[in-house]
This record gives structure tokens, C-alpha cells and sequence, in this order.
């Protein structure tokens, strides 16, 4: 009896326009590139509820975004993250944690949620293209996130 192949969704959100904010979109961009097999990709400005819907399709989901929260000097972080209610303050724009909450709740989905931070040098400029620091944040944070994947770490 063979394996069902893991069904992952790396969702890279920010503003492109707005220098290292598009780290999560710059990510996705380069993990559809590599083209893995099982490996869904999905870029937005914002998490919103019709995310639910994609990721309760998939086993698991990488939600990838710039974060100003990395400790240290390190590039990245890659953490499990659940599911949660969104609040009493429901708007368009929700958390991961809301995202796999509506997943479950609408569609009786549990994808398995990580979040992927990806440190940014600057968030204030309007403009395209990452700072240097910030590609080398991408670079170490694709890597470590391609080595997860190949490996089914995720799960």
C-alpha cells in the first residue's frame, strides 16, 4: 500500500511595494520556482478568510511573512503555529492562527501550520526590491524551509 503524497501550501503574504515587507511574497515566488512536487504556492497582500479554503485542501500550510519578532542576530524563525479564533474584532485581514481556526471550523480541515518570519531591514520604504540584508534573510530562510520540505519535516 503506498503513501499518499503530503499536500503543502507555502502562502508568502505582504506588500511587494513596501521593500522588505514582500519577503513573504519574494519566498513564495522562489519555491514555486524550485517547482517541488506536492508543494502548492500562494501569494496576498494580507490573510484573509478565503485563505480557509485553500488550506483546508492541504496537509500542511507554511504561512511566510517579514517579521520584525526574530530573536537575535538569526535570519528567520520556522515555528508550528495552531488554530485560534480570530476575536470579536473579525476583519478581512486574519492571523495564520485564524486561517487554520476557519479551516477547521468550515471545512472540517486540520492542516498542520507553521510560520516562517523572516527578518526585514526596512519596512517603511515605498518601493520594489528587498534590501541586502534582507535577501540574505530570504536566502537562509528558503533554504532551511527546502531542506524541511524534502526531508517531510513539517509533518
Amino acid at each position: 500500500m503506498s503513501q499518499k503524497p503530503l499536500r503543502v501550501l507555502v502562502l508568502g503574504y505582504g506588500n511587494p511595494g513596501r521593500r522588505d515587507d514582500g519577503l513573504g511574497a519574494a519566498l513564495a515566488e522562489r519555491v514555486q520556482a524550485l517547482a517541488l512536487q506536492g508543494v502548492t504556492v500562494e501569494t496576498d497582500y494580507q490573510l484573509s478568510p478565503e485563505h480557509a479554503h485553500t488550506a483546508a485542501a492541504h496537509d500542511v500550510v507554511v504561512f511566510v511573512d517579514a517579521a520584525t519578532d526574530v530573536d537575535g542576530d538569526a535570519p528567520f524563525y520556522l515555528r508550528p503555529v495552531g488554530p485560534a479564533p480570530a476575536g470579536r474584532s473579525f476583519s478581512h485581514s486574519l492571523s495564520p492562527q485564524a486561517v487554520l481556526a476557519l479551516a477547521e471550523q468550515c471545512f472540517g480541515a486540520k492542516p498542520r501550520g507553521w510560520l516562517l518570519g523572516i527578518r526585514p531591514v526596512d519596512l517603511e520604504s515605498f518601493g520594489e526590491g528587498l534590501t541586502p540584508q534582507a535577501e540574505a534573510n530570504l536566502a537562509a530562510a528558503l533554504a532551511a524551509l527546502q531542506t524541511a520540505l524534502q526531508n517531510n519535516s513539517l509533518v
